[in-house]
């Protein structure tokens, strides 16, 4: 296995050179990635040279569209699907609450979703709202103590009424990689489709959704190096079932049923700068020069192995400190560098006290509110957050260090 070249990967950032960010250690990766210099080219040109309605036969037109549906054929083909399968939207809540009203024309009353209660608000709040057209809302709680969730409760939940299992590829305060493979055969052996919110995962990696296997799986580009955009697979057995969302002489397009608004063309364009970066990543460390997929597994392997890396040492040193509660498992190779921190004082006064030492870190819910209730935290008082991905260093690290021991 190759070793990230760190400088190589800061070197795409334009963000590490800008000189009102120097001396600040990036730690809310979570929230939002820095973006990567592919994607800010791309949108450069899109807007310098493309910025016309696309798909008509005058050249900048046609080289408009041409961009997007490059972007859309490069990161399906990164994620192991039919270019046809990837949809973009305004953001992932966004395309989760369309996904809900496809599914409320599509159910009957009486028939059941499952949600867990480790999820941010936006794959938990617009499935349980269906309940107020008569679908029975089931909930999968999480392990109060360790907030894993639990296959075998999955599995006490499931029957014949089930059409719909979503949970998290990991929660954005847990932490924990749940195992999507496993879990989605069985909601598939009970008869019931899956929805994978992946927007806490994917910064770390874009996984390969069809060797995971589930039917929807959501992410956020914004959160992986790319414009603000929600990124959406959508299997196609699924996707032609479920009722059209947008114009009706969209219909018999697959990537056009669930983006019911003009998309936004720039930042579709924009998005093939996340597929230039994966090729960057295994080209400069020598990484496989076949197939779409097996370049976006190199590049994720290659990212998750720096990250555990640096994640186990911050793990180590907060995990048995007095007064702090580390949210998850203290095992890196089992979770994101997402770490969660609950504390006897208020969260967000303690990131506001980070920033004297060049830390730029959350304190808050962070739309988790069910899974931090869940554990027993309260959400008012919140959790510090520091989140990291690839780009992040060895000294950035240990000046995060330094700041904890000061502040906590």
């Amino acid at each position: 296995m190759s070793t990230l070249d760190i400088n190589f990967v800061r070197s795409q950032f334009p963000a590490f050179y800008e000189p009102s960010l120097q001396e600040q250690a990036f730690f809310e990766n979570a929230g939002g990635s820095y973006t990567c210099k592919p994607v800010l080219d791309r949108l450069t040109r899109y807007y310098t040279q493309r910025k016309v309605q696309p798909y008509a036969p005058y050249e900048a037109s046609r080289l408009a569209g041409e961009e997007m549906d490059e972007a859309r054929a490069r990161m399906a083909a990164i994620l192991g699907v039919e270019t046809d399968e990837l949809s973009f939207g305004p953001s992932t809540t966004q395309n989760t609450y369309v996904l809900a009203q496809a599914f409320r024309q599509w159910m009957q009353p009486g028939e059941a979703i499952i949600v867990t209660n480790q999820d941010h608000e936006a794959n938990s709040g617009p499935w349980r709202r269906l309940a107020d057209e008569g679908i029975e809302i089931r909930e999968w709680q999480i392990d109060p103590e360790t907030g894993s969730l639990k296959p075998m409760d999955l599995e006490n939940l499931l029957d014949g009424n089930v059409r719909l299992v979503c949970f998290p590829h990991c929660s954005n305060v847990i932490g924990e990689i749940n195992p999507v493979t496993e879990i989605t055969a069985i909601a598939h052996a009970a008869g019931a489709f899956v929805c994978v919110d992946g927007v806490s995962y994917a910064p770390h990696g874009f996984p390969n959704v069809g060797d995971l296997g589930p039917d929807i799986y959501l992410f956020s580009a914004y959160k992986t190096y790319g414009p603000h955009q929600g990124c959406m697979v959508i299997r196609r057995t699924l996707g032609e079932m479920l009722p059209n969302q947008g114009h009706y002489f969209n219909g018999d397009v697959l990537y056009q049923r669930f983006t019911p608004a003009g998309p936004d063309h720039a930042q579709i364009a924009a998005s093939a700068g996340m597929a230039d970066y994966v090729d960057l990543l295994c080209d400069h460390h020598s990484g496989p020069t076949g197939e779409a997929a097996e370049r976006g597994s190199f590049a994720h392997d290659l990212m998750r192995s720096h990250e555990v890396a640096l994640l186990q040492p911050l793990l180590d040193a907060v995990k048995d400190r007095n007064a702090v509660r580390l949210i998850g498992t203290s095992d890196a190779s089992h979770r994101a560098p997402t770490v969660a921190l609950a504390l006897n004082r208020n969260a967000e006064a303690v990131a506001a006290d980070l920033t004297g030492y060049g830390i730029m870190a959350g304190g808050g819910d962070f739309y988790a509110v069910r899974p931090l209730t869940a554990m027993g935290v309260d959400p008012d008082q919140g959790v510090l957050r520091v989140s990291f991905t690839h780009y992040t260093s060895q000294q950035e690290i240990d000046q995060l260090l330094n700041a904890l021991d000061d502040v906590l």
